[in-house]
Protein backbone atom coordinates (compact mmCIF):
# COMPACT_ATOMS: atom_id res chain seq x y z
CA UNK A 1 0.00 0.00 0.00
CA UNK A 2 2.85 2.19 0.88
CA UNK A 3 4.49 1.08 -2.59
CA UNK A 4 1.10 2.40 -4.72
CA UNK A 5 1.00 5.60 -2.18
CA UNK A 6 4.73 6.16 -3.58
CA UNK A 7 4.10 5.67 -7.43
CA UNK A 8 1.20 8.02 -7.23
CA UNK A 9 3.43 11.00 -5.92
CA UNK A 10 6.12 10.31 -8.56
CA UNK A 11 3.05 10.26 -10.81
CA UNK A 12 2.00 13.56 -10.38
CA UNK A 13 4.81 15.10 -9.48
CA UNK A 14 6.47 13.92 -13.44
CA UNK A 15 2.74 14.92 -14.51
CA UNK A 16 3.29 18.40 -13.27
CA UNK A 17 6.70 18.72 -14.47
CA UNK A 18 5.18 18.10 -18.52
CA UNK A 19 2.68 21.04 -17.76
CA UNK A 20 5.54 23.15 -16.49
CA UNK A 21 6.36 25.99 -19.21
CA UNK A 22 9.89 26.78 -19.89
CA UNK A 23 9.77 30.66 -20.68
CA UNK A 24 12.88 31.68 -22.60
CA UNK A 25 13.99 35.18 -21.21
CA UNK A 26 15.22 37.38 -24.04
CA UNK A 27 18.78 38.95 -23.58
CA UNK A 28 18.90 42.65 -23.19
CA UNK A 29 19.48 44.39 -26.44
CA UNK A 30 23.07 45.63 -26.89
CA UNK A 31 23.85 49.36 -26.65
CA UNK A 32 23.76 51.05 -29.86
CA UNK A 33 27.38 51.70 -30.81
CA UNK A 34 28.94 54.50 -30.27
CA UNK A 35 30.14 56.58 -33.48
CA UNK A 36 33.29 55.52 -35.66
CA UNK A 37 34.73 56.84 -38.64
CA UNK A 38 33.55 56.05 -41.71
CA UNK A 39 30.04 55.60 -39.93
CA UNK A 40 27.70 57.25 -42.90
CA UNK A 41 24.15 58.56 -42.26
CA UNK A 42 21.47 59.49 -44.89
CA UNK A 43 18.86 61.98 -44.82
CA UNK A 44 18.14 66.11 -45.15
CA UNK A 45 20.46 69.24 -45.05
CA UNK A 46 19.65 72.72 -44.49
CA UNK A 47 21.41 75.51 -43.71
CA UNK A 48 21.51 78.42 -41.08
CA UNK A 49 23.10 82.21 -41.03
CA UNK A 50 21.28 84.80 -39.31
CA UNK A 51 19.74 85.63 -37.06
CA UNK A 52 22.55 82.94 -35.24
CA UNK A 53 25.85 84.73 -36.45
CA UNK A 54 28.32 86.02 -33.99
CA UNK A 55 26.19 84.52 -31.71
CA UNK A 56 27.35 81.51 -29.34
CA UNK A 57 27.08 78.05 -30.68
CA UNK A 58 25.99 74.99 -28.27
CA UNK A 59 29.84 74.13 -27.85
CA UNK A 60 30.61 77.64 -26.43
CA UNK A 61 32.53 79.31 -29.55
CA UNK A 62 30.95 82.03 -31.57
CA UNK A 63 29.06 80.89 -34.87
CA UNK A 64 30.48 82.08 -38.07
CA UNK A 65 28.46 81.54 -40.48
CA UNK A 66 30.94 82.13 -42.96
CA UNK A 67 33.09 79.23 -41.64
CA UNK A 68 32.98 75.71 -42.64
CA UNK A 69 31.10 74.64 -39.42
CA UNK A 70 27.77 72.48 -38.68
CA UNK A 71 24.93 71.57 -36.51
CA UNK A 72 24.25 68.09 -35.59
CA UNK A 73 21.58 66.73 -32.67
CA UNK A 74 24.13 63.83 -31.44
CA UNK A 75 27.93 63.81 -33.21
CA UNK A 76 30.52 65.07 -30.23
CA UNK A 77 31.38 68.61 -30.94
CA UNK A 78 34.72 68.68 -33.05
CA UNK A 79 33.79 65.53 -35.29
CA UNK A 80 34.30 66.36 -38.69
CA UNK A 81 32.13 64.98 -41.56
CA UNK A 82 32.16 64.75 -45.23
CA UNK A 83 28.62 65.81 -46.27
CA UNK A 84 27.77 65.25 -50.40
CA UNK A 85 24.99 66.38 -51.90
CA UNK A 86 22.92 63.54 -53.53
CA UNK A 87 21.36 66.01 -55.96
CA UNK A 88 24.75 67.15 -57.64
CA UNK A 89 27.53 65.00 -55.78
CA UNK A 90 29.48 68.44 -54.30
CA UNK A 91 30.59 67.45 -51.08
CA UNK A 92 32.41 69.28 -48.61
CA UNK A 93 34.19 68.71 -45.20
CA UNK A 94 32.74 70.36 -42.10
CA UNK A 95 32.96 70.58 -37.96
CA UNK A 96 30.61 69.79 -35.44
CA UNK A 97 29.96 72.71 -33.04
CA UNK A 98 26.07 73.10 -32.43
CA UNK A 99 23.62 71.40 -31.97
CA UNK A 100 20.10 70.98 -34.50
CA UNK A 101 18.33 70.81 -36.76
CA UNK A 102 14.91 70.44 -34.76
CA UNK A 103 13.06 69.81 -37.46
CA UNK A 104 11.59 66.02 -38.80
CA UNK A 105 13.59 64.31 -41.45
CA UNK A 106 16.13 66.94 -41.33
CA UNK A 107 19.74 65.37 -39.46
CA UNK A 108 22.35 68.39 -40.48
CA UNK A 109 21.98 72.07 -40.29
CA UNK A 110 25.23 73.78 -42.51
CA UNK A 111 26.63 77.16 -42.05
CA UNK A 112 26.17 79.28 -45.20
CA UNK A 113 29.50 78.83 -46.65
CA UNK A 114 29.19 75.03 -46.40
CA UNK A 115 25.63 75.38 -47.78
CA UNK A 116 27.14 77.65 -50.76
CA UNK A 117 29.88 75.06 -51.30
CA UNK A 118 27.27 72.03 -52.31
CA UNK A 119 24.71 74.21 -53.82
CA UNK A 120 22.57 74.47 -51.13
CA UNK A 121 21.71 78.55 -50.60
CA UNK A 122 19.01 78.16 -53.49
CA UNK A 123 16.83 74.99 -52.82
CA UNK A 124 17.55 75.26 -48.99
CA UNK A 125 17.18 72.17 -48.50
CA UNK A 126 18.51 68.96 -50.04
CA UNK A 127 19.02 64.82 -49.67
CA UNK A 128 22.93 64.69 -48.53
CA UNK A 129 25.21 61.96 -47.43
CA UNK A 130 27.39 62.65 -44.13
CA UNK A 131 30.18 60.49 -43.50
CA UNK A 132 32.22 60.70 -40.18
CA UNK A 133 35.95 61.11 -41.16
CA UNK A 134 37.34 62.73 -37.33
CA UNK A 135 36.21 62.03 -34.16
CA UNK A 136 37.45 64.16 -31.14
CA UNK A 137 38.83 62.31 -27.54
CA UNK A 138 35.69 61.95 -25.36
CA UNK A 139 36.36 61.80 -21.61
CA UNK A 140 33.69 61.05 -18.85
CA UNK A 141 30.46 60.34 -18.99
CA UNK A 142 28.16 60.78 -22.12
CA UNK A 143 24.38 61.60 -21.81
CA UNK A 144 21.56 61.96 -24.01
CA UNK A 145 17.98 64.28 -23.67
CA UNK A 146 14.53 64.73 -25.60
CA UNK A 147 14.02 68.29 -27.27
CA UNK A 148 10.09 68.26 -26.70
CA UNK A 149 9.88 72.11 -28.06
CA UNK A 150 11.99 75.17 -28.17
CA UNK A 151 9.60 78.40 -27.24
CA UNK A 152 10.18 82.29 -28.08
CA UNK A 153 8.21 83.21 -24.43
CA UNK A 154 10.15 81.37 -21.52
CA UNK A 155 6.85 80.84 -19.50
CA UNK A 156 5.21 78.57 -22.12
CA UNK A 157 8.42 76.56 -21.94
CA UNK A 158 8.42 77.10 -18.54
CA UNK A 159 4.57 75.26 -18.35
CA UNK A 160 6.21 72.47 -20.79
CA UNK A 161 9.07 71.70 -18.74
CA UNK A 162 7.00 71.57 -15.38
CA UNK A 163 4.82 69.21 -16.92
CA UNK A 164 7.48 67.12 -18.56
CA UNK A 165 9.49 67.28 -15.07
CA UNK A 166 6.47 66.00 -13.16
CA UNK A 167 5.49 63.08 -15.41
CA UNK A 168 9.62 61.81 -16.43
CA UNK A 169 11.78 63.07 -13.21
CA UNK A 170 13.53 65.56 -14.74
CA UNK A 171 13.36 68.00 -17.56
CA UNK A 172 15.21 71.64 -17.90
CA UNK A 173 15.57 74.83 -20.22
CA UNK A 174 18.65 75.42 -22.30
CA UNK A 175 18.63 79.29 -23.96
CA UNK A 176 19.28 79.22 -27.61
CA UNK A 177 20.07 82.38 -28.17
CA UNK A 178 19.50 84.72 -31.72
CA UNK A 179 16.67 87.15 -32.73
CA UNK A 180 14.53 86.35 -30.99
CA UNK A 181 16.33 84.33 -28.56
CA UNK A 182 14.18 80.50 -28.04
CA UNK A 183 14.23 78.07 -24.94
CA UNK A 184 14.59 74.31 -25.55
CA UNK A 185 13.09 71.80 -23.04
CA UNK A 186 15.50 68.81 -22.72
CA UNK A 187 13.53 65.76 -20.55
CA UNK A 188 15.71 63.23 -18.98
CA UNK A 189 18.96 62.60 -19.19
CA UNK A 190 20.11 59.06 -20.79
CA UNK A 191 23.43 57.05 -20.89
CA UNK A 192 22.52 55.66 -24.17
CA UNK A 193 20.74 57.12 -27.57
CA UNK A 194 19.29 53.74 -27.21
CA UNK A 195 17.88 54.74 -24.13
CA UNK A 196 17.10 58.00 -24.84
CA UNK A 197 14.86 56.67 -28.07
CA UNK A 198 12.54 54.35 -25.57
CA UNK A 199 12.04 57.12 -23.52
CA UNK A 200 11.37 59.51 -26.84
CA UNK A 201 8.81 56.56 -27.71
CA UNK A 202 7.52 56.77 -24.44
CA UNK A 203 6.90 60.07 -24.53
CA UNK A 204 5.20 60.77 -27.84
CA UNK A 205 2.66 57.97 -26.69
CA UNK A 206 1.84 59.24 -23.08
CA UNK A 207 1.74 62.94 -24.04
CA UNK A 208 0.77 65.84 -25.94
CA UNK A 209 4.15 66.30 -27.30
CA UNK A 210 4.77 64.28 -30.25
CA UNK A 211 7.76 65.92 -32.16
CA UNK A 212 10.69 65.16 -29.55
CA UNK A 213 14.41 64.71 -30.52
CA UNK A 214 17.26 63.08 -29.03
CA UNK A 215 19.97 65.08 -28.46
CA UNK A 216 23.54 65.07 -27.08
CA UNK A 217 23.91 66.42 -23.49
CA UNK A 218 27.31 68.45 -23.28
CA UNK A 219 28.94 70.50 -21.13
CA UNK A 220 27.22 73.71 -21.52
CA UNK A 221 23.85 72.17 -22.36
CA UNK A 222 24.15 69.93 -19.03
CA UNK A 223 23.76 73.27 -17.12
CA UNK A 224 19.74 74.29 -16.73
CA UNK A 225 19.13 77.34 -16.99
CA UNK A 226 18.88 79.01 -13.51
CA UNK A 227 15.60 77.78 -11.37
CA UNK A 228 15.29 74.77 -13.92
CA UNK A 229 16.00 71.31 -12.40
Amino acid sequence: MRNCFALVLLAMALAGCAHKKHVRVPPPPAPAAAPQPGDIETGLASWYGHPYHGRAAANGEIYDMETLVAAHRTLPFDTWVRVVNLTNDKAVEVRIIDRGPFVDGRIIDLSHAAARAIDLIGPGVAQVRIEILRLPEVTGPVAFAIQVGAFRDRANADRVRTRMAAQYGSARLILRQGSPAVWRVLVGSEPTEEAANALSARIRAESSEKNGFVVRLDVNASRPAAGNQ
